[in-house]
């Protein structure tokens, strides 16, 4: 049976996944939901022993029922293939008391890989099956992982132009240094004198400013999302968590049918809302760990039922999660409002106005899969010390987050039902702030001299994808105010 999808904030606009995919924001500024959630037809066993292709096949076919046996199959092919050093794509490693799957495999080392990497092939399917004649513009914001990974996975990729704005001083070195020097004639990065916050809020903006649109169709281009505002994006993201449990199954670490927890590190809120589909979908799933860092918005969401973007910006270790405006939360407010475009739209409309919006009781009461915590500075820095001297493992800040909060869920539940926690970046990624947290003596030292002691103290060898840009020439150095982002856009597109 078919499968489409609705608008949050308007359920008459609804289109088929390709559509939804092509256009990545809907029209009315809300984001595409699939009409019903579906059931999985297959049980995890069922699975067991079939490669990370062959359940993402499994997995996508549920939700993109528009797209042929052969389109889906061809576009995880290209996908997930020699790009990722490992051939399990997210592998998983057992560290003090829990189960990290490490989606850092890909070619930018961060979890964004996972989805971005075959972002572009359905895409440019999409574009196939609706006849889309003009050129797609990929216009995004990222808080340091989505800009490179997006770009990677389009860069020459024929009718194709990538955009991508990031926040100038919010990013880690090697971060930026990934973007600054990407490859491709379609792509273009642009640092700009503000947060993630107000750069998403600009290109969303951007989607939803009608003579700008207009001016772009004229000129044969159309805009679409590469962020997890995209349900292209959100999908692929599904698979690994139904990939986890399927390999708990198969090295016999769990049992048909028991439930596992995940802990997800996260600031948008995108990644453990496909968490939360696999467990709507048929996978036993108990809890949805919810770690936040000091931009606690989404903890103090869980606690209270407000959610309250008025509060000072945090710059922290852990870039990826700097966000007080998790885009993703209002495709899980739309559900737990019994999927009520009205409702959801008059929140949104509060967000926008005040800030700030509260849900009802009823509301919180459908809540009750999640639980939300924190970590501050100090406690993300001791969880890489205490796990590297625990057993020589080495996690990034992001995860780091995840580990503090599931020791405080552990605390205040004394659940020891078996957990995964979503490793969402290679240590590499965050040098600086991990070595020193492992040991003060690298706390002045710069980021890219601490590539090989990580290398030595950790025993992973260099990920090929930092290798390469400690050689490779900058290519990009436009930065711009908030307020130029429109101008910024118009010329990379010649207008």
């Amino acid at each position: 049976m078919d499968l489409h999808y609705v608008s949050t904030r308007d359920r008459s606009n609804r289109v088929t996944a390709s559509q939804a995919i092509l256009k990545g924001l809907a029209s009315d500024g809300g984001l595409y939901v699939p009409e019903h959630l579906p059931e999985f037809e297959f049980k995890p066993e069922d699975l067991v022993g079939k490669t990370y292709q062959e359940i993402a096949y499994e997995v996508m076919r549920h939700f993109l029922t528009d797209f042929t046996e052969e389109e889906l199959k061809t576009c995880i092919k290209r996908a997930y293939d020699s790009k990722f050093d490992s051939t399990e794509i997210a592998p998983m490693t057992y560290a003090q008391g829990a189960y990290y799957l490490e989606l850092f495999h890909g070619r930018t080392i961060a979890f964004k890989d996972m989805a971005l990497s075959i972002l572009p092939h359905l895409m440019l399917a999409s574009a196939r099956k609706n006849g889309a004649d003009r050129e797609i513009v990929i216009l995004t914001a990222t808080s340091g992982d989505t800009g490179k990974a997006a770009m990677a996975g389009f860069a020459d990729v024929k009718g194709t132009r990538i955009i991508v704005f990031y926040p100038k001083d919010g990013v880690s070195a090697i971060q930026e240094r990934q973007m600054l020097t990407q490859t491709g004639n379609n792509t273009h990065v642009v640092g700009i004198h503000g947060n993630f916050d107000q750069a998403q809020s600009g290109v969303k903006r951007m989607f939803n400013d009608p003579a700008l649109n207009a001016r772009i169709r004229e000129k044969g281009f159309q805009f679409s999302s590469a962020n997890s505002i995209n349900i292209g994006r959100l999908v692929p993201q599904i698979v690994y968590y139904v990939y986890a449990y399927v390999k708990l199954l198969e090295n016999e670490k769990i049992a048909a049918g028991e439930k596992i927890n995940i802990v997800v590190p996260t600031g948008n809120f995108g990644n453990i809302l496909a968490a939360y589909y696999a467990k709507r979908a048929g996978i036993p799933i108990a809890r949805l760990i919810c770690a936040s860092n000091e931009n606690r918005v989404l903890y103090d969401f869980f606690l209270t039922g407000i959610y309250n973007k008025n509060r000072p910006f945090q710059v922290t270790t852990s870039p990826s999660m700097d966000i007080l405006i998790s885009s993703n939360l209002e495709r899980l407010i739309y559900e737990i409002a019994g999927e009520s475009d009205v409702t959801d739209a008059r929140l949104m409309e509060a967000l926008t106005r005040d800030g700030r919006y509260e849900i009802t009781d009823q509301m919180r009461q459908k809540l009750g899969d999640f639980y939300g915590n924190y970590a501050d500075e100090g406690q993300t820095a001791q969880a890489i010390k205490d796990i590297y001297e625990a057993c020589g493992y080495v996690i990034d800040t992001h995860t780091a987050v995840a580990a503090s909060v599931y020791g405080k869920y552990k605390a205040d539940t004394a659940d020891e039902t078996k957990t995964v926690i979503a490793s969402t970046a290679s240590p590499y990624k965050f040098l600086h702030d991990v070595m020193a947290a492992i040991d003060p003596k690298y706390a002045n030292a710069a980021d890219f001299d601490l590539i090989e002691p990580l290398s030595e103290i950790s025993g992973l060898p260099v990920p090929r994808a930092v290798s390469e840009i400690l050689t490779a020439p900058i290519r990009h150095d436009t930065v711009c105010d908030v307020d130029q982002m429109d101008d910024v856009v118009c010329k990379a597109l010649g207008l």
